[in-house]
C-alpha cells in the first residue's frame, strides 16, 4: 500500500498550490481530483490577479495587502500567463462620491508599497480612446492589476510539483478515510488504498460535503456557496483596457477584452445551495447585459453570447447577509484529533493561493525551503534568450499563434516544439492553430485526456472553433 505524507483532495488552484509547495519542501504529495484540474471554480473567475480593490469597502485590508504582495510575486514567477491590465473606472451620477473612489485608489496603491505597476490617476483628456467606447461619464480614472489565465495557473502548479516528485491523480475519487492513529487510511476510486500521515481537504464548495460524508468529520467552521457568472460577447470596444462598471445596487462587473475578439463580462453573486448549481439563469445573463449597456455605446443582448461559464465559490462564512459582502479572505481550519491531521480549506481567491499554501505548510509543520516565493512556475525563465529563440520562430509561425503559444508556455514552447521547422512537423491541424504536437504535448505533460480539458482550459481554442472541428479533435483524444 502507497505511503504519503499529505493526500491532497481537490484540483483546484489550492489543492494544486499546497501540493507544490510541500513538493518543494520535499514532502511525500498523492493529489486527487474526481474530474480535471481546475475544471471547476478555479477556471471560472473572473481571470484577474488583483488585491481586490471593491474590498476595501469592507475594511478587508490585510486581505488587500497580502494579495497585492501575491500580485507582484506572481507576475515575476509567472510572466508568460500573467501580464499587467490597465483598468479604465468611470464615475458619473448616482455613484459612490468621486472623492471616496480617488481616495480608495490612493489606498490601494499605498497598500501595494512600491509595487512594480503604475500608480492610478485621473485620465487625460488626450486619452480619447479610453473614453471613445463610453456614454457621457463625468469623471475617468485608471489604475492597474493584471490579467491572469486561471486555469494554466492551476495545471502549472500540478506540473510543477508532479516534476518535484508529487503524484497528481486526476480522475480520481476519494471514496472515504478513516483515521488509524497517526495516519489516515483512504479508499479511491479504482481500487486503490493508500495511507497518509495527514489529509488536507481543499474540495472547494465540495469541502463541506467531503468533510461530513467522506471523512465523516464535522467542522465549527461555515461555507456559503455563491455562484459567479460571466458571459463573453464579440468585443464592445477596441484597445487591451479593462473597464470596471458600477452598478445601482452596488457591485461591480468587469469588462476585459478576451481571446482578442471578444469580451469578458462578469461577475454575478448568486447564493446557491447546492455545489452543482453552477449554470448560468437568463437573469444572470440580462443582469450582465444591463450592466454593460449602462457604460458602453455598443450594446449587447442574450442572442449576442458568444460563450458563458459559471463556478461556485466556497466562501467562508462570517455572517454577512449580503453574498457581496461576504469575506474573500480564506480561512484553514486543523483539526484537534490527537492522530493524523487533518486540514480544511474554506474560502479563498486565486491571487492568494500560493501564500494559502504556504501557511497550511506551516500549520501542518511542513518543513522545507519556502522556495515558491521566488522560483518561477514551469515557461516562466523568461530570458534574452527566449526572446532570441522567439525571434527565429517568427520566420515560421504565423504572428497569432506565436504569440498564443508564447504565452501559454513560455520556455515550454521549446519543449512542445522540439525539432519542428514548419507547420508541417506539428502534425495534424485541427483548426484555430491548434495542432497535433500541441495535443501529444498536453496529454504527455499537463495531464489532459479530453477535449474539454484542452479546448476550454489548457487553451481556449474551443472558442474559436466550429462544431466540426471540436468533434475533430474529441475524436483524436477519444474523449
Amino acid at each position: 500500500m502507497d505511503s504519503y505524507d499529505l493526500l491532497i483532495i481537490g484540483g483546484g488552484i489550492n489543492g494544486t498550490a499546497i501540493a507544490r509547495d510541500a513538493a518543494h519542501r520535499g514532502a511525500r504529495v498523492l493529489l486527487v481530483e474526481k474530474d480535471d484540474l481546475a475544471q471547476h471554480t478555479s477556471s471560472a473567475s473572473s481571470k484577474l490577479i488583483h488585491g481586490g480593490l471593491r474590498y476595501l469597502e469592507y475594511y478587508e485590508f490585510r486581505l488587500v495587502r497580502e494579495a497585492l504582495k501575491e500580485r507582484e510575486l506572481l507576475l515575476r514567477t509567472a510572466p508568460h500567463i500573467i501580464r499587467p491590465l490597465r483598468f479604465v473606472l468611470p464615475h458619473g451620477e448616482g455613484m459612490r462620491p468621486w472623492w471616496m473612489l480617488r481616495a480608495g485608489l490612493k489606498l490601494y496603491d499605498l497598500l501595494a508599497l512600491g509595487g512594480s505597476l503604475p500608480h492610478a490617476r485621473a485620465v487625460r483628456r488626450s486619452e480619447a480612446a479610453l473614453r471613445a467606447p463610453l456614454k457621457a461619464a463625468k469623471h475617468l480614472a485608471v489604475y492597474w492589476d493584471a490579467w491572469v489565465d486561471d486555469a494554466r495557473l492551476v495545471v502549472l502548479n500540478a506540473v510543477d510539483a508532479a516534476e518535484r516528485g508529487a503524484e497528481i491523480a486526476t480522475g480520481t475519487e476519494l471514496l472515504s478515510a478513516r483515521r488509524e492513529g497517526d495516519v489516515w487510511r483512504a479508499s479511491l476510486s479504482g481500487g486503490r488504498n493508500v495511507v497518509a500521515r495527514a489529509i488536507v481537504n481543499a474540495a472547494g464548495p465540495w469541502v463541506a460535503d467531503v468533510l461530513k460524508g467522506r471523512l465523516s468529520e464535522s467542522s465549527d467552521s461555515g461555507v456559503r456557496l455563491i455562484k459567479g457568472s460571466h458571459i463573453i460577447v464579440p468585443a464592445l470596444y477596441d484597445g487591451d483596457q479593462a473597464y470596471i462598471l458600477q452598478q445601482p445596487d452596488g457591485r461591480v462587473v468587469f469588462a476585459i477584452p478576451y481571446e482578442e475578439r471578444f469580451t469578458l463580462i462578469g461577475t454575478t453573486d448568486f447564493p446557491v445551495n447546492a455545489p452543482d448549481d453552477a449554470q448560468i439563469s437568463a437573469e444572470e445573463i440580462q443582469y450582465l447585459c444591463d450592466a454593460a449597456n449602462r457604460y458602453f455605446t455598443r450594446t449587447v443582448g442574450p442572442d449576442d453570447l458568444v460563450w458563458s461559464y459559471s463556478g461556485i465559490r466556497s466562501l467562508f462564512d462570517d455572517g454577512a447577509q449580503d453574498a457581496q459582502a461576504v469575506t474573500r479572505d480564506y480561512h484553514l481550519e486543523l483539526d484537534d484529533d490527537p492522530g493524523a491531521k487533518l486540514l480544511s480549506v474554506f474560502g479563498g481567491k486565486i491571487t492568494t493561493a500560493r501564500a494559502l499554501a504556504e501557511e497550511a505548510m506551516e500549520l501542518l509543520a511542513v518543513e522545507g525551503r519556502k522556495s515558491t516565493r521566488s522560483e518561477p512556475l514551469p515557461g516562466g525563465d523568461i530570458s534574452p534568450g527566449f526572446n532570441l529563440y522567439l525571434d527565429r520562430l517568427s520566420a515560421w509561425l504565423p504572428p497569432a499563434l506565436l504569440t498564443r503559444l508564447s504565452r501559454a508556455y513560455g520556455t515550454r514552447l521549446r519543449d512542445l516544439l522540439g525539432d519542428a521547422q514548419s507547420l508541417d512537423d506539428l502534425g495534424r491541424h485541427f483548426g484555430a492553430g491548434l495542432y497535433e504536437a500541441e495535443l501529444r504535448y498536453l496529454k504527455a505533460h499537463e495531464f489532459a485526456r479530453t477535449a474539454e480539458d484542452v479546448l476550454w482550459r489548457r487553451t481556449k481554442t474551443g472558442l474559436h472553433m466550429n462544431q466540426d472541428e471540436r468533434r475533430a479533435v474529441a475524436d483524436y483524444l477519444g474523449a
